[in-house]
């Protein structure tokens, strides 16, 4: 597929590449953007007596969390990203395993920055007598973000091989086998639950190939609302009946949807499908006013910066308000929460453009990978994502110990066994760039 550029942007921008899909650039960018400000207001943090407590303020109106779960989408966005850039890669006779190892290293490079602050922060904070009970939950938190990661990690290494399956085929095996792991799951054997790691998200990645392909095209207008209304008439369905939750997101002491996601992602998927196709043809119109491609252009490089370091945001504002001056959070949806809710974000949102600015320029790695050693680059780098994913950068010998194997996966997926040099480009997003 080409590379060929638009001329010369009059912004200072750098144009965006003729071939890229806006409509998925902007679902991913939406996608993100949304998934940083729920977990920015969310949040129901108390401090007392050396101890952090937190609850979750969408509690209240689960019905929310219908439109601002917004994964489903992410995915759908990267399935139709990897198999615009595996088929180009293909016609070019480049291997599946180089491929898988070029995306790894884009996918695997920017955490090595979080992983360098955050596993020396916990020991430093405490040397400056800030009480070790929130800094482990800031420090796990943190780490909780890498399961989007680990998971995406298994829809790279897929894709190859996904693509050349029949979807009408895959599709229904998939969702066939979400609902058997939720008959299991809610049968009292729990762990099962997680199989659907697997089953929904590559079932939701996979629709994503068949709109790279074209073969989405008819769904708009009258059938994409149709779509819309059935999906979240689903949803409704399940909820109804039970044993699901009426909340997208996971809550305390509650049966969640998302870990381990539930066969009820599948139905929300569709009903955010529809309204997204429904949606294209406007979508479509607004990216192509200049601010609107100016504004893709440049967050979409940003976005894997963006979601690393958003919990980092509201730690540190969320610190200095509680644990450094002692202020307290309003209730939830009392008219003091909803006063101050524009300048928490305000606050949270000039802390992360810093973040994203010092750490922004480190998004993508130099330098050729190499496929020779892929199954033990992505063995590593799975196995250490999936580590820190559970431990967080909380104090112990796992996560710098975990943090090595990344290095090493990253090692073993670059030429010359060397390390590739940050480029000040910055150009890799979630889902990479096509």
């Amino acid at each position: 597929m080409s590379l060929t550029m638009l001329p010369p942007s009059r912004t200072g921008v750098p144009p965006s590449p003729a071939h890229r899909d806006r409509f998925v650039d902007i679902l991913r960018v939406f996608g993100m953007v949304l998934v940083v400000v729920q977990h920015w207001t969310m949040p129901v943090l108390a401090y007392a007596d050396g101890r952090l407590s937190t609850g979750n303020a969408l509690a209240a109106v689960p019905l929310v969390t219908w439109i601002s779960q917004v994964m489903p989408l992410v995915f759908f966005a990267g399935g139709a990203a990897n198999a615009i850039s595996w088929r180009s890669a293909d016609r070019k006779g480049q291997a599946p395993g180089l491929w898988v190892a070029r995306r790894l290293r884009r996918l695997a490079w920017p955490v090595l920055p979080l992983a360098f602050v955050w596993l020396p922060l916990p020991y430093v904070l405490a040397a400056v007598g800030v009480p070790a009970q929130p800094v482990e939950v800031a420090a796990r938190t943190v780490g909780q973000l890498l399961w989007f990661l680990a998971v995406y990690l298994l829809a790279v290494v897929a894709t190859p091989y996904l693509t050349r399956m029949r979807a009408g085929l895959v599709l229904p095996v998939m969702a066939a086998g979400a609902v058997l792991v939720d008959v299991v799951r809610f049968s009292g054997l729990e762990q099962a639950g997680y199989l659907n790691v697997l089953f929904v998200w590559l079932a939701v990645h996979q629709v994503g190939f068949l709109y790279a392909e074209g073969r989405l095209e008819w769904l708009s207008g009258r059938r994409a609302l149709a779509l819309a209304a059935a999906g979240f008439g689903m949803v409704a369905g399940l909820v109804a009946a039970g044993p699901y939750p009426a909340s997208m997101i996971g809550m305390p002491g509650a049966v969640s949807n998302m870990a381990p996601p539930s066969a009820c992602m599948l139905a929300l998927f569709a009903g955010q499908l529809g309204l997204a196709m429904l949606l294209r043809p406007a979508l479509n119109r607004l990216c192509r006013t200049p601010l609107t491609d100016s504004l893709l252009t440049v967050l979409a490089p940003r976005m894997m910066t963006l979601y690393l370091w958003h919990m980092t945001a509201l730690v540190t504002v969320a610190g200095i308000v509680l644990v450094g001056f002692g202020a307290d959070m309003p209730d939830a949806g009392t008219s003091s929460w909803w006063a101050r809710l524009p300048l928490w974000l305000a606050a949270l949102t000039v802390v992360l453009l810093a973040l994203v600015g010092l750490f922004g320029r480190l998004e993508e790695p130099r330098g050729a990978a190499s496929a020779r050693l892929v199954v033990v680059g992505t063995l590593m780098i799975g196995a250490a994502l999936t580590t820190l994913m559970i431990t967080g950068f909380a104090v112990g010998v796992l996560p710098p110990l975990a943090t090595c194997v990344l290095i090493a996966g990253l090692l073993v997926l670059s030429r010359s066994g060397t390390a590739a040099v940050p480029s000040r480009s910055g150009v890799a997003a979630v889902p990479p760039r096509r």
